[in-house]
């Protein structure tokens, strides 16, 4: 699971890892290893059925702890993958052959390293001011013949969903991450179109969703996730510290029966005549 939105918040608001998820807080990269337990064997099933393989070059945003960066060196063989976060003290931890960690935003106007024939993304967008403008300059990273694919999630705790500690505590997740650092999901069904406006062709998409089973890695992960983000959570009035440790219990609970929120990816190809 991708860590840090290589780029700035919405105005008056604070940025992932500074208000909430600090890398520096205590035990936030086993936090984001769980998530990664939970959604890397799909998101390698993707990377390699689109091709990556030997001789590919790659971008990965947002990087986090670098599970997927190393899988791709380890497993599908590609030559090189250029990891990318605000943060690198994760990546930088677990230095292997073929990888180089770069410490940068990419929303910087003077980020350029070159062009590359896969650019990942994982739950990068969604913390962003303007995934449009964030898929438009991700593409224009790509070689040609390249393939930039993004993954965002998807809120599967809609007003229709039934009513327990769960999914109150997911909308008020999802609320307090949008007052404090703009995170905001309602837009990612909207990312396949976001790659045919940057030009890009043989748009598709798919959705993953992990069972919420007592003890699981994804379960865990939320668990983790709401703890850390119990402050913004509180201070939108849907929930109290109570109804948090309610949800808590719920999770770990065989009376569960919540789905996770979707981990929804899409992808787009560059025309091979199309320069950088």
């Amino acid at each position: 699971m991708s860590r840090s939105p290589d780029g700035a918040g919405s105005p008056g608001r604070g940025r992932y890892g500074e208000q909430v998820f600090r890398p520096d807080q205590g035990g936030e990269g086993d936090r984001i290893d769980l998530g990664a337990l939970a959604y890397d064997d799909t998101t390698m099933a993707r990377l390699r059925a689109l091709g990556a393989g030997p001789g590919w070059t790659c971008l990965e945003v947002g990087a986090g702890t670098g599970t997927v960066a190393r899988r791709l060196l380890a497993e599908a063989g590609v030559a090189e993958v250029l990891a990318v976060d605000r943060d690198v003290r994760f990546l930088a931890a677990h230095p292997v052959t073929g990888l180089t960690v770069l410490q940068a935003d990419v929303t910087a106007d003077d980020f350029a390293p070159g062009l590359f024939r896969l650019v990942h993304a994982r739950f990068v967008l969604m913390h962003l001011p303007s995934p449009q403008r964030m898929v438009a300059r991700l593409s224009r990273l790509l070689a040609p013949g390249g393939v930039l694919v993004v993954s965002d999630a998807v809120d599967l705790t809609t007003a229709t969903a039934p009513r327990t500690p769960y999914t109150l505590a997911m909308r008020a997740m999802w609320q307090g991450l949008r007052d404090s650092i703009g995170t905001d999901v309602s837009q990612v069904p909207r990312h396949p179109e976001l790659l045919r406006e940057a030009g890009l062709e043989a748009v598709a998409a798919e959705i993953h969703v992990p069972p919420l089973l007592p003890g699981s890695p994804i379960s865990r992960f939320w668990a983790d996730t709401w703890e850390r983000a119990r402050g913004a959570m509180t201070a939108t009035g849907l929930v109290d510290d109570a109804r948090i440790d309610e949800a808590v219990a719920y999770l770990d609970s065989p009376r569960c029966t919540g789905l996770s929120p979707g981990m929804l990816t899409a992808w787009g190809w560059k025309p091979a005549s199309r320069a950088g």
